[in-house]
């Protein structure tokens, strides 16, 4: 899509999410989910391409930046998961704390009535398999982990921290490492939503 501005913006729903097919054989691993992403970016003919990424999608992101650095030449992270095994307050260790076949059987349904609207919203348009296996990939991480590969890009890469959401672990060394850390006022981790205009200066290099 060529936007008013003359930027060409394509949006991507991950393998098993969305639009996008939902293959019973994907592993649905990070590393899988950047291959994925990868492979559609070079059927679109898209090199040094600006990445907007959120939550999940964020290190889906660095993983791709690390493995295909000439399809990124910028990257913005909202709350990007940047290390296995997040607490297990967040909604990918509820997700992976179920065996596949009974989060699919009840698993998947009783986590979407505890969550809030909005997760809900997007939560449903995903296969359940899908998203246990994305969840299960995100807890196992990579090797090495989503932040040593992030700082140890060369592309430029801003990462948005609601403010709501208390303070990024590892602030310091990312910031001594080039990482550009935002935090954004009266916003949680749904960054975009709570604080769309802070939210739209930073994509836009604004601030």
């Amino acid at each position: 899509m060529l936007s008013a501005t003359g930027r060409r913006s394509l949006f991507l729903d991950l393998p098993g999410h969305g639009l996008s097919d939902r293959p019973d054989d994907f592993g649905y691993t990070l590393d899988g989910h950047a291959d994925a992403m990868a492979a559609a970016l070079d059927v679109a003919a898209v090199r040094g391409a600006e990445f907007v990424a959120h939550s999940m999608g964020g290190s889906v992101a660095i993983v791709l930046a690390h493995r295909r650095p000439d399809l990124v030449s910028r990257l913005v992270l909202t709350e990007a998961n940047l290390d296995p095994a997040p607490a297990g307050t967040a909604g990918s260790s509820r997700i992976a704390a179920y065996e596949e076949e009974q989060f699919v059987k009840e698993g998947y349904s009783s986590v979407l009535e505890r969550v809030g609207p909005v997760w809900a919203a997007t939560m449903r348009l995903a296969d359940p398999p899908a998203l246990h296996r994305s969840a299960t990939g995100l807890v196992r991480g990579t090797d090495p982990t989503m932040r040593v590969m992030l700082t140890g890009l060369s592309v430029e890469h801003v990462f948005l921290q609601g403010a709501l959401s208390g303070e990024l672990a590892g602030h310091e060394e990312l910031v001594a490492s080039g990482v550009r850390v935002v935090t954004v006022p009266d916003a949680g981790h749904n960054v975009m939503l709570d604080n769309a205009t802070a939210f739209a200066a930073v994509v836009a290099g604004q601030t």
